[in-house]
């Protein structure tokens, strides 16, 4: 397995995106309502309550871009954001919210089973977990459809600075190592919407998905070896 920090694979070619210009185009409850199926997607998803929307304000230096909430749940729809005229971020329900009815669970998934699987201008995903509590079921089971739908996957691990030092080392480690065997390219890092760290990294890592000429390297990377 190759492992490389992030700045080791930087490309010359990869975009320059100012992520504060970001503007809001669409929220759309069912897939058949987004945009035209082109340019170059990023999305964001993440179990509720693990500090998604928090994440899309700090990378985007926003404090309302993801509007967030102490009530799970609280994204409900697919929401696209335009970087520029052929990059979109996208910003998707998160799972695992229990005080939604079963029939409104059963039809964000099946929208969210239409993006993931569909969607061919959709270059990775970003997957949001709270560091004190990674692989829970439902981020395993996301990782697995990430797997089944051959999309690379970017793991974010977020409120890190709620940890010490040597436990966010170890964490990511931990991490690492439990995928070390995924059949898609998967980059992990550290991350804190609250004081700012690893927006940097993530930024980077963006801006390799969205430019159409840079290649992924190797299986499994970290922020944090």
């Amino acid at each position: 397995m190759n492992v490389l920090h992030i700045d080791e694979y930087t490309n010359p070619a990869m975009a320059n995106i100012n992520y504060n210009k970001i503007e809001f185009i669409t929220s759309a409850a069912y897939y058949k309502n987004l945009p035209e199926d082109k340019g170059y997607e990023v999305a964001f998803a993440g179990r509720s309550n693990a500090g998604k929307s928090s994440a899309l304000n700090a990378l985007t230096n926003r404090k309302n871009l993801a509007k967030t909430s102490s009530k799970p749940g609280k994204t409900q729809h697919i929401n696209l954001f335009r970087l520029d005229k052929s990059r979109i971020l996208v910003d998707l329900p998160g799972y695992g919210f229990s005080k939604v009815n079963k029939q409104e669970k059963s039809r964000w998934k099946g929208e969210l089973t239409k993006y993931l699987t569909d969607r061919q201008c959709l270059r990775g995903i970003v997957l949001v977990m709270d560091i004190r509590h990674p692989l829970t079921e439902l981020d395993q089971a996301m990782i697995e459809f990430a797997e089944s739908t051959n999309r690379d996957l970017h793991i974010i691990l977020n409120k890190s600075d709620k940890l010490k030092r040597g436990k966010i080392a170890s964490t990511v480690l931990k991490v690492k190592k439990t995928l070390k065997d995924s059949t898609i390219n998967i980059t992990i890092q550290p991350f804190s919407s609250h004081d700012g760290n690893g927006v940097k990294e993530l930024k980077q890592k963006l801006n390799e998905w969205y430019s159409p000429s840079v290649q992924t390297a190797g299986a499994i990377h970290s922020g944090d070896d």
